[in-house]
């Protein structure tokens, strides 16, 4: 059974900075790719970010240059550093896993509130 675990929400003020974790029931590195995607009230799942296993890096134009996807060193934990918020970054942030063999993401979690006012 696959678990994704999302942590680190809150509100925040625009141009603050958060920081959401998320912890897989498995190593990190037995996935091809994990990712954050971000749900705004009334709006469309929209994808944010993704890692490959070899660490390579994409994101949404939107958050270029003010969001970072990393993991730690001991692969169990995914992160996104959110810097100089905007009110258009607010909803709720899942994490999603993509297993090797698949083209698309498989398992996502709960998610987790950002308000950005």
């Amino acid at each position: 059974h696959v678990q994704l675990v999302e942590s680190g929400g809150g509100s925040v003020q625009a141009g603050g900075s958060l920081k959401l974790s998320c912890a897989p029931s498995g190593p990190i590195t037995s996935w091809c790719g994990m990712g954050w995607y971000r749900q705004a009230p009334g709006k469309e799942r929209e994808w944010v970010a993704t890692i490959t296993r070899i660490s390579t890096t994409t994101y949404t134009d939107s958050v270029k240059g003010r969001f970072a996807i990393f993991q730690d060193n001991d692969k169990k934990t995914l992160y996104l550093r959110m810097n100089t918020l905007k009110t258009e970054d607010t909803g709720v942030y899942s994490c999603a896993a993509r297993p090797c063999g698949e083209s698309n993401f498989q398992y996502w979690g709960q998610g987790t509130q950002v308000t950005v006012s």
